[in-house]
């Protein structure tokens, strides 16, 4: 057999890849039975950390502060126990190794960027998966001893770093789930629950607050945040926003979409294009804002705002008995364009608004109940009906009450979509939400059904990567299966191979190889693979 020069090259690369990988196993009957005997500070690419569930909460906390690269990430995940319960990490009362220092501590469990040890750098090619994170609140044991969590600490908090994929966590009951500051570029966060995060009587703390150069949301599970907790259930002032496949229920918002304190953020040109597809968004009776999404800014200087919105193949229900709003534009330089949502309240049309009054509200291609206005106040913007827009008494989900959305075979809302601005065509809806935290490929049909359901493909007639979602533009940051075998609770994709038999799994490793020759590199890493004893 004749290989290519390229593959030649490769296979000489072999035992230099393969001797820099090294695996560390923590938890009961493992190398290392703590999170801090792991030596964080030294990491090297192609390493990963195996987190073993235990019947008890690991109580510690750490920093990931070193680069992989993007063919060797720099892997945390966690292993599943028989029953398939993710190991949880417990900040309240936690410890932190001595080797490691560095500041922010009161702002995390685990924290990624900006510290002393190891040596402050900008951390890169990083997977974390698999881990139930909680609880970062009270008081905590740390560099200064006795300390205590910030209100707003989170269970991931992101300082800085690029090429980062979370995947398949559950991150609760901390002031905010995951916080992500604007040092941070090119992020992926798919198929985690996020839920009963933020503070009581506070509007400040959120299940999900974050400002990034480049963030992808798919297939996540937003549930309501904690009683009496009034933040919003997704907050994010970044550039290249992309907000897809996602269930989102419940928040003062569920979306707050707003300007960047940051100059370069702002300067980049994927800050004038934010898009929000495929989701389920969820307003029940009671809840706060009646607004389901904010968009713009709220700083006041509206120079800084956010400008166009692309907002499609959506389904949205509300269950208020009051008003719904769908979308509040901070101000007239704002434009919203709207096209093939299911907007559904359970009460009469006349209890839906599409806007609150400024900005641009471009719509076409939406179901309706017959009654809707334009907007419950004095319209200072403008409303524009584009057209295709469909009006009806019932939408034909196979169960509302149930929340099952997907489409009956007489649903009005079937073959019924138009053609989504231009820009949008880059965002192909070939997916759709599968309880929870995972995706099924959506069938193509013309015209499209509205809203975020379609046809799952015939048996059949996809190929091998039916189960594989989209790339995120972070593919060489995960796994090339990128999260479909080990998300949390969704019990609908198939594992990966064995994680319980210890083999590791496949995505610290896989990324960027494909064929005979990827899974030669495979074999060869998993044959020369050192395990480190404590």
């Amino acid at each position: 057999m004749h290989l290519p020069r390229t593959h030649i090259a490769l296979l000489v690369l072999l035992p230099s890849l393969a001797a820099q990988a090294t695996e560390y196993r923590v938890g009961p009957d493992q190398p290392y039975t703590s999170i801090g005997a792991v030596p964080w500070e030294s990491l090297a690419p192609g390493d990963t950390v195996l987190i073993h569930a235990r019947s008890t909460p690991y109580a510690e906390k750490w920093v990931l502060g070193r680069r992989g690269t993007a063919a060797a990430p720099i892997t945390v995940r966690g292993v599943k126990d028989a029953a398939g319960n993710l190991p949880v990490i417990l900040g309240e009362g936690a410890t932190t190794r001595s080797q490691l220092n560095y500041w922010g501590e009161e702002r995390g469990i685990l924290k990624i960027g900006g510290s002393n040890s190891p040596a402050d750098t900008l951390p890169a090619y990083l997977v974390v998966e698999n881990l139930h994170l909680r609880r970062a609140r009270g008081a905590f044991t740390g560099r200064n001893g006795a300390s205590t969590y910030a209100t707003n600490a989170a269970a991931i908090y992101i300082e800085k770093g690029e090429h980062i994929t979370l995947r398949g966590c559950v991150l609760e009951d901390s002031g905010n789930g995951l916080f992500i500051a604007n040092g941070t570029s090119d992020v992926t966060v798919e198929s985690n629950d996020i839920r009963g995060n933020g503070n009581p009587g506070s509007i400040y703390e959120h299940n999900a607050y974050t400002e990034a150069l480049g963030i992808t949301y798919q297939f996540n599970h937003f549930g309501p945040l904690c009683s009496d907790c009034p933040g919003n259930n997704l907050k994010d002032r970044s550039a290249g926003t992309v907000i897809r496949y996602n269930w989102i229920e419940g928040g003062n918002r569920q979306l707050d979409l707003v300007e960047s304190d940051s100059a370069t953020l702002r300067a980049d040109p994927s800050y004038a294009q934010t898009f929000v597809y495929g989701n389920v968004l969820l307003e029940p009776d009671g809840a706060g804002n009646r607004q389901i999404v904010h968009f713009g800014g709220d700083n006041g200087d509206t120079s800084t705002y956010r400008s166009n919105l692309y907002f499609f193949h959506n389904t949205v229900v509300s269950t208020r008995t009051d008003r719904t709003t769908l979308l509040r534009l901070s101000d007239n330089s704002q434009t919203a364009y709207v096209t093939d949502n299911a907007v559904v309240v359970t009460t009469d049309g006349n209890t839906l608004s599409l806007t609150d009054a400024a900005g641009t509200l471009r719509h076409g291609g939406n179901w309706y109940k017959p009654g809707y206005k334009s907007s419950f106040g004095t319209v200072t913007g403008s409303v524009v009906d584009t057209g295709g827009n469909v009006t009806g008494t019932d939408p034909g989900f196979v169960n509302l009450a149930g929340q099952d959305f997907h489409l009956t075979n007489g649903s009005a809302l079937r073959g019924k979509a138009v053609a989504p601005p231009a820009e949008a065509n880059s965002h192909p809806v070939d997916w759709q939400y599968v309880k929870h935290t995972a995706g099924e490929r959506r069938a193509r049909v013309e015209p499209a059904h509205i809203g975020a359901y379609g046809d799952p493909p015939a048996p059949g007639a996809e190929g091998p990567d039916a189960g594989t979602p989209p790339d995120a533009g972070t593919a060489d940051a995960g796994a090339p299966d990128s999260g479909t075998g080990t998300q949390a609770d969704s019990g609908v994709q198939p594992q990966p191979p064995s994680d319980a038999k210890d083999d590791g799994g496949c995505a610290s490793t896989g990324a960027g190889f494909a064929g005979p020759l990827g899974l030669l590199l495979l074999a060869a890493l998993s044959a020369r693979r050192k395990t480190r004893a404590g």
